[in-house]
């Protein structure tokens, strides 16, 4: 039997352990907090996160990474995107090496202060081989997950035998993976989704309906598509799963953390409070800075991400955002 170590406990790391169980493999979770991993392991349950919903008899957890990654056939990575490094080195500090296996990143973001991907992240950090690398994004709302409602998903990595075998771990009744090659489009789309999400969350907290938010949503895929496609992903990846797909989920469910930050900020709160309100990790602030960055570094135009961030950043209200971009001069499509 397949024997995954699952890299954090938070919301999507659990409901990853859930799929990975449920498709056979046997999962030791990685938890920061020894009662999180005791809970895992003695009630196969992450109240915390997951509520009532129970574990597969086959996941089990610990507080000691060392452990978990003790003879794996796979490594899974579920830690916060700007935290991901921080990680990876502190535990290559302590003298706890990555195993020469898959590693499948579920992390949607980009670095700050590197401009990097998850996976250009993973291979410099800790020195794994890109060629071990795999990335998975989708339309992939953990709470419906673990539900175990149907949901696709795209599994890229540079070695598409690769890309399989990981397709093969997660292999769960009602979770279905395709493959792809294209690592940069399907990490640029899963990042980039984040920060349209908590525009579109803002636009429902202001009120605005369905034409508003189809703009942004539309609009914002012009956004990923252009950054994308300049740094090497294919345009077709875009309108995909990992594109289309996940930003629409993102988008417009309150079950998406980003959607409902960007729907606190539309009714007033600043970005502090409407964190707390959150109260979990909302990737779409931290990208939306290291995009921006990028993006006029790369010359490529992306208002909705710059307006973003003033908002974010440089106290821009909400309104005046919305006036922004509803002022750019007009166009071609």
């Amino acid at each position: 039997m397949t024997r995954i170590a699952m890299l954090g406990a938070g919301s999507w790391g659990s409901t990853f352990s859930l799929v990975l169980g449920d498709a056979g493999c046997d999962v030791v979770v990685w938890a920061r907090r020894e009662e999180a991993a005791r809970a895992i392991r003695e009630e196969h349950r992450n109240a915390e996160y997951l509520g009532d919903v129970e574990l597969p008899a086959s996941v089990t957890a610990t507080a000691n990474v060392a452990e978990a990654l003790e003879a794996v056939d796979g490594v899974v990575l579920a830690l916060p995107t700007q935290r991901l490094r921080d990680n990876l080195v502190g535990w290559k500090d302590d003298g706890i090496a990555l195993p020469k296996v898959p590693v499948l990143s579920l992390a949607k973001g980009i670095e700050r202060g590197t401009d990097q991907r998850m996976s250009q992240v993973i291979a410099e950090a800790v020195d794994v081989d890109p060629a071990l690398i795999a990335v998975l994004s989708g339309p992939n709302l953990a709470g419906e997950i673990a539900a175990r409602q149907p949901s696709g998903s795209v599994i890229a990595a540079a070695d598409e035998a690769l890309a399989h075998e990981v397709a093969a771990w997660c292999a769960a009744p009602g979770f279905r993976s395709y493959v792809s090659q294209d690592v940069v489009g399907v990490e640029i789309a899963g990042a980039m989704k984040n920060v349209i999400a908590i525009a579109v969350g803002a636009a429902v907290g202001l009120g605005y309906g369905t034409n508003t938010c189809s703009t942004l949503i539309t609009r914002g895929l012009a956004e990923i598509t252009r950054l994308g496609v300049v740094l090497g992903g294919h345009p077709a990846t875009f309108a995909g799963l990992a594109g289309m797909g996940d930003l629409v989920a993102t988008c417009t469910s309150p079950l998406s953390r980003n959607h409902r930050l960007g729907h606190a900020l539309g009714r007033g709160l600043d970005v502090e409070a409407a964190l707390l309100e959150v109260g979990q990790t909302a990737e779409g602030v931290a990208t939306a800075r290291a995009v921006d960055e990028l993006a006029q570094r790369l010359d490529i135009d992306m208002p909705i991400t710059k307006t973003l961030v003033g908002v974010v950043d440089h106290g821009v209200t909400i309104e005046e955002a919305t006036s922004y971009l509803l002022a750019r001069s007009v166009r071609p499509e």
